[in-house]
């Protein structure tokens, strides 16, 4: 079955960093982009970042500059390495694995807080 599942979430100052990590399973992970999307309290989710099978990173918004992403194929794990952070930058983040816009897979979501 597939499973996509995230860690390292938590609470931080502004100006700290976090590292999230996402492994996923079940399916063929060097066919798939990966991507980092953020859902604000209150907000719809948005795309942070991604990264395709061959390590080609997209930043989306303010994390440009700040976060960091990359993907290791044998371990089917991406980091979502983030300095920096603001209190803009809170919110449930979530790893998907994309294929087309017919087939992803989604993880449960690792909560972020960035407390001034």
């Amino acid at each position: 079955q597939v499973q996509v599942v995230e860690s390292g979430g938590g609470l931080v100052q502004p100006g700290g960093s976090l590292r999230l990590s996402c492994t996923a399973s079940g399916i063929t992970f060097i066919s798939y982009t990966m991507e980092w999307h953020r859902q604000p309290p209150g907000k719809q989710l948005e795309l942070v970042a991604s990264i395709r099978s061959g390590g080609t990173p997209t930043y989306v918004g303010s994390g440009k500059g700040r976060f960091t992403i990359s993907r290791d194929n044998a371990k089917r794990t991406v980091i979502l390495q983030m300095n920096s952070l603001k209190p803009e930058d809170a919110g449930v983040d979530y790893c998907n694995a994309f294929y087309s816009h017919t087939i992803s897979s989604w993880g449960q979501g690792t909560q972020v807080t960035v407390c001034s």
